[in-house]
């Protein structure tokens, strides 16, 4: 049995979950998140609480059971209180600005960079060496994130690149000359 799919979830005020067959809506202030999971997994509400029960005891099932659980989990806290990455850029020359809500990134190449971003997703720039990426959805925040680190990964020689926030960046010694 999965110790994280047999959690329930309290949903918060505020926030409708409806559940029709394998396809779960929630809505909240937010917004709205719709999902359709595996039929193997058995949702149930009652009241504000949901619960995840497995249809039979097939190995598969025990796999989805706490990533169903997780999903929706997820769901229920995008819609609440939403999602946001913080990237931070490092290096001389590179920045990025707002622009038509899109971001432009300077990253030392011969050109720049324009991240246009999908229906759901805020891009903030507070500074011109921090990029905010915010939203509903937890995957789509994280994969846009990703995406942006993508162009210029930190290299561990001068710490140069985007890093995430929370990232530490091993820092290797220099290559010196033989003597």
């Amino acid at each position: 049995m999965s110790r994280i799919g047999n959690k329930h979830i309290v949903i918060p005020a505020g926030v409708e979950v409806s559940i029709n067959g394998a396809t779960v809506t929630v809505t909240g202030p937010k917004g709205t998140l719709t999902k359709t999971f595996e039929n193997c997994i058995e949702i149930k509400q009652e009241e504000n609480i949901l619960t995840f029960v497995p249809r039979n005891t097939l190995k598969h099932t025990h796999q989805m059971h706490g990533t169903t659980r997780a999903i929706v989990a997820n769901m229920v806290k995008g819609v609440s209180e939403g999602y946001e990455k913080k990237l931070l850029i490092t290096g001389t020359g590179y920045k990025a600005e707002l622009k038509n809500g899109s971001v432009v990134l300077n990253l030392g190449y011969s050109h720049q960079i324009t991240m246009v971003p999908p229906t759901g997703i805020t891009y903030t720039v507070p500074k011109i060496d921090e990029i905010h990426v915010i939203g509903i959805d937890k995957e789509l925040v994280g994969q846009c994130a990703a995406e942006i680190r993508a162009h210029r990964r930190p290299e561990p020689y001068h710490g140069k690149g985007i890093r995430y926030s929370t990232e530490v960046v091993r820092r290797k010694e220099i290559k010196k000359a033989a003597k």
